[in-house]
């Protein structure tokens, strides 16, 4: 399973995995089905995950039923249990929209909802983040989570997402990161694809980030923490959520 899940993900384009994957969700989600493992976007429980991964697999990570992985079912944990997301009357940016994610937050009635990308067949609008085509101080709420790694100039693109998100608003911006690493590392002359999947995890992310990831995005303006959600969690609601333990949640607010 471990080989054919890697075969998958690395030859084939991921607005083409997203459709197919409409078709395999509910055969995943019959034959996976249990008592153990949880998923708590939509409540279904199983006896296993799926492996995941490009440059190396992990076991037990990938949901059946929703395709979410450990950081989309701590979002959504995160979300449902530590704001007023789900209730609260704002308006949603979501960039590079989740397939765990975009339907559920498209129909949710307290949320006017605009979702973004340059490729995904789910946006709403086809726009460069370093370009976005909104009115400053747009949005309460901007989910922007694994893009700005994808990203040349994240300078620009955090500058975007400062731009349109409104004074008071806040965002979630998850990305890969080495927390024992200091500093991110980028270096634009390797360009095999080989080699940047060694080095970077993926051959089209263009940096490793490092703890300085909050300070970076401190620079454009925004006020930004990693909240290490998953230590209010137990050890076995780690196991069965499906969570990473001790990943960092990077919460921004506009002051």
């Amino acid at each position: 399973m471990k080989k054919i899940t890697g075969f998958i993900l690395n030859l084939i384009p991921r607005p083409w995995l997203i459709r197919l994957s409409y078709l395999v969700r509910p055969l995943l989600t019959l034959a996976l089905r249990g008592t153990y493992y949880i998923d708590p976007i939509d409540g279904k429980t199983f006896r296993n995950f799926l492996p995941y991964g490009y440059k190396k697999q992990r076991e037990n990570v990938l949901g059946p039923s929703t395709l979410s992985l450990e950081r989309h079912r701590l979002l959504w944990l995160y979300l449902q249990r530590e704001t007023d997301f789900f209730s609260a009357q704002q308006k949603l940016l979501h960039v590079a929209p989740e397939q765990p994610f975009f339907k559920r937050f498209r129909s949710l009635p307290n949320l006017e909802y605009t979702s973004t990308d340059l490729h995904s067949p789910l946006a709403t609008v086809k726009a460069d983040i370093c370009d976005l085509p909104f009115e400053d101080d747009s949005f309460d709420v901007i989910l922007c989570n694994h893009v700005l790694e994808h990203i040349p100039d994240d300078t620009q693109a955090m500058k975007e997402l400062y731009r349109v998100m409104k004074p008071g608003g806040w965002g979630i911006f998850q990305i890969p990161q080495d927390l024992h690493r200091e500093e991110t590392f980028e270096d634009n002359s390797i360009t095999d694809k080989a080699e940047r999947t060694r080095i970077f995890g993926q051959y089209d992310h263009v940096r490793i980030y490092g703890m300085d990831y909050f300070d970076r995005l401190e620079e454009v303006g925004f006020k930004a923490e990693g909240i290490n959600y998953t230590a209010d969690f137990t050890p076995e609601d780690i196991e069965r959520y499906g969570l990473a333990e001790g990943e960092l949640i990077p919460l921004v607010r506009k002051i």
